[in-house]
């Protein structure tokens, strides 16, 4: 495999504990480098941005090297990179932000595939207005999202359309570039989920085709914080709510008040760590495409050992079988709570929880409900003892 695995974990103090972590769909471990790059910055001589003294320009390098680290990591601009919390709270903001021209006789789309932070927002976005809400399935026997129920649904009264790149709780990956084509002829946005996506594919947002991305480091090795791209023309038609004296400049008009310094650090150090992976040649953001593709190559490699594995095992169901997927699985079984499995596979210090992991709607079209599904998320840092581990006690729980 091309991915040097026990070099890259020996980066991870945290891996040292003993625990086979499949639970990075959740968040990842995170570095050393990174911890390092929040500790270095808030020890510094820090303080508001600018430019007259070192500890105005170590706040200011932060903030411009975050923007530059994400555009290279999602091949967006700089200056439509917007920090924010979480993606929950930059969709939250930015629902706001787009419904404010919503009233009666628009219409949005959400699906049925999505984490529900990409679905409330918009849902309550469009009830505040009086706008209308549409909604597009999926195939539970198959996990795939209905393009043909996307197709029916868009319109000349469309005015945004909500879909995840990849499932949080499946794995599965719609055809954004093709769903973005049917959007923009009907002349509506596309705002796209990669929180999940993000973590196991190189994204390009230009490619995409997607109007707005969001995505969390804490899913990919950082700290925790949201990172919305969005064109810097896109982002100026926008008008948010501010204080009178603050920056109307974008992106700095979507972000209140002053800015963690340090996270912005972490996060730019985590793209400069999975940088570093995929050799020392180019620039940046072709090492970034070296690297994810490595790293696809290794998660699918174990996902098959997986999956093969599973197929011999009795009353397991494994529900994620779309096509186009990533290294995650969620799994059921006959007769068997899955958190009971989960609290069993601890006992064993392997990690695999059991939820319907805020994908509400999905869960509900599998049947599943509240108590949801084992979701075994594959990483970068996941070795096949990891994987053997796992195999082991799910044959043990079943025997």
């Amino acid at each position: 495999m091309p991915l040097d695995v026990e070099s890259l974990r020996s980066h991870f103090p945290s891996l040292s504990s003993g625990i086979a972590h499949f639970d990075g769909p959740g968040g990842t471990q995170t570095p050393s480098g990174v911890g390092q790059a929040i500790a270095d910055t808030l020890t510094s001589p820090l303080s508001i941005r600018g430019s007259s003294v070192a500890s105005e320009r170590n706040a200011e390098a932060a903030v411009l090297g975050f923007r530059s680290a994400m555009a290279d990591f999602l091949n967006a601009d700089p200056l439509g990179v917007v920090y924010g919390r979480s993606a929950t709270q930059l969709t939250y903001e930015f629902a706001k932000h787009l419904s404010a021209r919503w009233g009666p006789g628009d219409e949005v789309i959400v699906t049925r595939l999505d984490h529900d932070c990409n679905i409330r927002p918009w849902v309550q976005a469009a009830e505040h207005q009086g706008a209308t809400v549409r909604w597009v399935g999926f195939d539970p026997a198959t996990s795939e999202l209905n393009l043909d129920e996307m197709k029916a649904a868009l319109g000349p009264q469309t005015r945004l359309v909500a879909v995840t790149a990849a499932s949080n709780l499946l794995g599965t990956m719609p055809d954004i570039p093709v769903i973005a084509t049917m959007v923009h002829d009907v002349g509506a946005l596309l705002y796209v989920d990669g929180v999940h996506y993000a973590a196991h594919a190189s994204v390009d947002v230009k490619a995409l085709g997607a109007d707005f991305f969001v995505c969390s480091p804490y899913k990919f090795l950082g700290p925790h914080c949201g990172v919305l791209a969005a064109s810097p023309a896109l982002l100026e038609t926008l008008t948010p709510d501010k204080l009178l004296p603050s920056t109307n400049a974008v992106p700095e008009r979507f972000e209140l008040g002053t800015l963690p310094y340090e996270i912005m650090a972490g996060a730019t150090a985590a793209v400069d760590f999975i940088a570093a992976l995929g050799g020392g040649g180019g620039s940046r953001r072709e090492r970034l495409v070296a690297a994810h593709s490595d790293i696809e190559q290794h998660e699918s490699f174990l996902l098959r050992l997986l999956e093969t594995a599973l197929a011999d095992l009795p009353a397991v169901t494994v529900h994620s079988r779309a096509a186009a997927r990533t290294s995650t699985l969620l799994l059921t079984f006959a007769g068997h709570p899955a958190a009971d499995v989960s609290r069993f596979l601890a006992e064993r210090n392997v990690l695999v929880p059991a939820s319907n992991f805020y994908a509400i709607e999905a869960a509900g079209v599998l049947g599943l409900g509240e108590a949801g599904g084992l979701r075994a998320g594959l990483a970068p840092y996941t070795t096949l003892d990891d994987v053997q581990r796992l195999i082991e006690g799910l044959t043990a729980f079943l025997a």
